[in-house]
């Protein structure tokens, strides 16, 4: 079919909800490539814990030959590197462009909230100028008075912060430094989509009970088939230390706990089983937020409805 180029399919969920399969099943249908919205995927090595699925991104045709989907925004930097929200945003909008001069449909996955909102509200994020003094000031508070702070000047968008960016010093600075710089308007509140850019949002659910069972099945299948606290161990062997580690919350926070012996492996699988499932209800908190700001998501049952939504989005 014609491809209008300037749509652009998003693809949102909780973790565990089946993005992935998603979004690289309407790639293969609909002539696409994906990008993925994850904060955590940008960094190499950190697979198995991120939920990067890279198999799922060969499909078999009917002729049973098997096509590559690309993939952007996936191992992007080191786990010891800095990464910004607005480095994601310049690299997204870069692929978006990108794709769409060829013509296919650019497709974006994930579940981090501020990545995706980032994107399709386009935030302004790049206006303020680096504030020395300011950032001398506050490089001497400690990471909760920094969030408070936070809190205090924009309670709404410090509310939406994952528990790694909460306990990120040098991203809280940035935020309070864009946000209390006059010229610029905070990254939060009033939509600005980038000019030319038409977004159509998909959004995966799952009733609790089922949504549970999905998290856990999931959680004991890294951890005994694909070796999840190896992944981990590796990272650690490899220089990312371990408040490094933990910083990146979840998977890594809590296997990092368990491999310095500051918690036992039934205490590691339980905290992280509970972690996992109250991040996923924060993930649908931002995904609600996000539709009472006015944002449309077209919350889906199954890849069937998806795929005619898409098509007539597409026409």
């Amino acid at each position: 079919m014609p491809i209008n180029n300037n749509k652009i399919i998003v693809v949102l969920g909780t973790t565990a909800s089946g993005k992935t399969k998603l979004g690289v099943d309407l790639a293969y249908k609909f002539n696409g490539e994906i990008i993925s919205a994850d904060s955590r995927q940008v960094y190499k090595g950190m697979d198995i814990g991120t939920g990067k699925d890279l198999n799922e991104y060969e499909v078999k045709s009917q002729k049973s030959k098997v096509k590559s989907i690309p993939y952007h925004l996936i191992d992007v930097v080191n786990p010891n590197t800095k990464f910004s929200l607005a480095k994601y945003q310049k690299l997204a909008f870069k692929e978006i462009d990108s794709i769409l001069k060829k013509g296919k449909v650019p497709i974006i996955v994930g579940g981090t909230g501020l990545y995706l909102q980032a994107v399709v509200d386009n935030y302004n994020l790049s206006g303020a100028k680096p504030d020395k003094k300011l950032r001398g000031n506050l490089e001497k508070k400690t990471v909760p008075d920094l969030f408070s702070e936070l809190k205090k000047i924009n309670p709404k968008f410090a509310e939406r912060l994952n528990e790694s960016e909460r306990k990120n010093k040098r991203r809280l600075i940035r935020y309070i430094e864009i946000m209390q710089d006059k010229g610029v308007r905070p990254p939060i509140g009033g939509r600005t989509p980038k000019a030319g850019h038409d977004f159509f949002l998909l959004g995966l659910t799952w009733p609790k009970e089922v949504l549970k069972e999905r998290i856990y099945k999931r959680l004991i299948e890294r951890l005994e088939k694909e070796n999840m606290a190896g992944e981990v161990e590796k990272l650690h062997r490899e220089g990312v230390d371990w408040k490094r580690l933990e910083s990146f919350g979840l998977e890594y926070k809590y296997i990092s706990l368990y491999l310095q012996d500051k918690s036992s492996h039934e205490e590691m699988v339980e905290k992280l089983n509970i972690a996992i499932r109250q991040f996923a209800k924060k993930q649908m908190t931002w995904f609600r937020r996000w539709e009472k700001q006015g944002r449309e998501i077209r919350w889906i049952k199954d890849g069937k409805e998806a795929e005619k939504l898409v098509r007539e989005f597409l026409k």
